[in-house]
């Protein structure tokens, strides 16, 4: 590998920022999931900030709310820099966290299926302060001169901020429960629900597309084995249109669809039971897995303008086909298992990278980076 050039001027971190943004709309969507029921009960909305400690609370809600705020803070202080550094970097983001939890909370107030709480806007104001000084102490080791950041520049493409953003949130889009395998994008049933409420009729845009037809057993294992197909293909020819040719492209390929597939295998024997943490690798999956490696294998050195226009292809085909798709049996049948309890935020917050992942791909796909 060529000798890593130095580069002593401080740049902004386009990732960092980008990041931030993504973050704050999790932390949004999370919230204030599910977002229906507004009510008033008759308190204010800071009513929750003088009310009694709660007297009900676990080590477990406390580590993840926490832990919740700790990226926000990292981010925050990544995104400040070069402009506001150090001790002043860590104090606006102290400032920014509180307010962020503070008006997350107050807003709870108003929503039934949500308790604001005191406890919370401490916990995730600490989040948030620990995150800053983390940040701190991280500046120099990926926004400095490092070895990170010189391997980042020397691998990727100038301004693959927005890429990585994407990309780093494939695998967290893997935690909401799928009935296909890498099946992003389902937004049919929302839609048919929402056209249904309106119109009060019954609206079914899943089998207007596959125009009312009902799915043998073998079209059933087809269109999931293009699902998972499309899924991994689109989203691994999108790292790929992002890496230099000095990049190790099929190790780093592989190490994403290895920690997209181990965090899906976590959250299946997390979420459902311990027996059911390999449910998502059925025969249709397999397949697409299979698939998905041989056009791999012939896509992984194409050029780079064949390849984004391949997974931007590839993505498409995918929507069509996860949102024309009948529900998956077995998959229905794993879900009543599942008690969503103190998940409720992380449901939230994966729903919402489920459904816009692929959508945020293709629009990463037609804005290419530079080289």
């Amino acid at each position: 590998m060529p000798a890593l050039q130095h580069d002593s001027t401080p740049t902004a971190s386009a990732f960092a920022r980008i990041g931030l943004l993504a973050y704050t709309l999790l932390i949004v969507y999370a919230s204030w999931y599910p977002f229906t029921g507004w009510q008033s009960i008759g308190l204010s909305a800071s009513a929750f900030l003088l009310a009694p400690l709660p007297h009900y609370w676990t080590l477990f809600d406390v580590a993840t709310n926490v832990a919740g705020y700790v990226p926000f803070g990292i981010l925050m202080v990544f995104a400040l820099y070069p402009r506001v550094r150090r001790g002043w970097a860590i104090a606006l983001t102290i400032a920014c966290g509180v307010l962020l939890t503070g008006t997350m909370e107050a807003v709870q107030t108003f929503l039934p299926t949500r308790v604001a709480s005191n406890l919370d806007f401490l916990t995730n104001a600490a989040g948030a302060a620990i995150g800053a000084a983390a940040g701190a102490l991280l500046t120099r080791t990926f926004l400095e001169q490092s070895r990170f950041l010189m391997l980042r520049r020397h691998w990727l493409s100038q301004d693959a901020g927005r890429a990585l953003i994407v990309l780093a949130l494939w695998p967290l889009a893997q935690i909401y429960p799928q009935g296909y395998l890498f099946g992003h994008g389902q937004i049919a049933p929302i839609l048919s629900e929402w056209f249904s409420a309106w119109l009060a009729t019954p609206i079914d845009l899943g089998a207007t597309l596959r125009h009312g037809t009902e799915l043998s057993i073998g079209q059933y294992w087809l269109s999931e084995t293009v699902i998972t197909a499309c899924g991994l293909t689109g989203a691994l020819l999108t790292l790929s249109c992002v890496l230099r040719d000095s990049a190790p492209k099929v190790l780093l390929m592989l190490a994403l669809l290895a920690v997209a597939v181990t965090l899906k295998t976590l959250a299946s024997a997390l979420l459902f039971a311990p027996e059911n943490a390999f449910a998502w690798l059925t025969p249709g999956a397999e397949g697409g897995l299979l698939l998905g490696a041989i056009l791999l294998a012939a896509l992984a050195f194409a050029p780079q303008r064949a390849q984004r226009l391949a997974a931007a292809l590839m993505l498409i085909v995918g929507l069509i086909a996860v949102n024309a798709a009948p529900s998956n049996p077995y998959f229905i049948a794993t879900l009543q298992t599942w008690v969503q309890g103190k998940f409720l935020n992380f449901n939230g917050a994966a729903q919402f990278l489920s459904l816009l992942w692929p959508f945020a791909t293709l629009w990463l796909l037609a804005v290419p980076a530079r080289t």
